[in-house]
């Protein structure tokens, strides 16, 4: 039986200079959005939403299930997670932590979104080892490994694999310039997916191959949280949130989750070309 996400709890009322609110964009794209003043209080902002929602998922399931994203923005949120106060509010004994995507490199190359955080996070708090599952997408056959991450995550979720998807309890998601998100790259095959929930996807544009959650997957989370940092993603937040619906163009277009939440948290300079930050 998969299992469910978070009962929605009331939010503390954003600091001075921060605002949050529900918006809509454009073909009733609804989402939360919070703008907070920079990458460190985003980083706090989304430490303390991780540990609530996971003590909460707790209490109530018994476990909580977490998919962690790569890159800069959420290496912060990382070692915040692995000090206090957040390494002991975090139930680690019950959590089960898995990945958005991966490149194809060994887990010790710098550019692996597990080694990132297997440096910053995983090993510097008491997670059993066989709780974090990792994408390894440094096999010669990255179609094999879509399929055998497939069956882990059917697996821990106690649901057969060729079925619908499991529901993951938080998925975090980070936005690249182009609008990527995940490895969801625009123009590529991967988009276009509508059954599996792990795919390899061929990236022309970076000449190489991912491996990537799918839209169907990604889309059955509890709550789905965005984190965006940095002017140099403005164009491609504003594309997103308010331009018209291209997700051939724009990928993360397609996360709209069918009956979870769907948060945006990002700081001034993302959200510096947006026309309306809250309704």
């Amino acid at each position: 039986m998969a299992i469910g996400g978070p009962t929605p709890s009331p939010s503390p009322s954003p600091p001075p200079g921060e605002r949050e609110g529900n918006t809509e964009g454009k073909e009733g794209r609804a989402y939360r959005l919070l703008v907070v003043a920079d990458q460190t209080a985003l980083a706090k902002e989304a430490a303390e939403r991780c540990a609530r929602m996971a003590q909460e998922t707790v209490a109530r399931a018994g476990r909580f299930t977490i998919a962690l994203s790569g890159g800069s923005t959420p290496k912060l949120l990382y070692s915040l997670l692995a000090a206090e106060p957040y390494s002991t509010r975090l139930p680690w004994q019950q959590t089960h932590v898995f990945w958005g995507d991966e490149r194809a490199v060994p887990p010790a190359d710098p550019d692996s979104n597990f080694g990132m955080a297997k440096a910053t996070l995983l090993d510097r708090v008491p997670i059993p080892a066989d709780r974090a599952h990792r994408i390894e997408a440094e096999r010669p056959d990255l179609n094999v490994t879509a399929r055998e991450y497939e069956a882990e995550i059917a697996s821990v979720f106690a649901v057969p694999p060729t079925g619908d998807p499991p529901s993951f309890d938080l998925i975090l998601l980070g936005l690249g310039p182009d609008g990527h998100t995940a490895s969801l790259f625009p123009h590529t095959e991967a988009l276009r997916e509508t059954g599996r929930w792990v795919v390899r996807n061929h990236v022309p544009t970076l000449k190489t191959d991912r491996v990537t959650l799918t839209a169907p997957i990604l889309n059955r989370a509890a709550t789905v949280l965005f984190l965006v940092a940095g002017a140099e993603k403005a164009s491609a937040l504003q594309a997103v949130l308010e331009g018209p619906s291209d997700p051939e163009r724009l990928p993360a277009q397609l996360i709209r989750p069918t009956s979870g939440r769907l948060m945006w948290l990002v700081d001034k300079a993302a959200a510096s070309q947006l026309d309306r930050h809250v309704s």
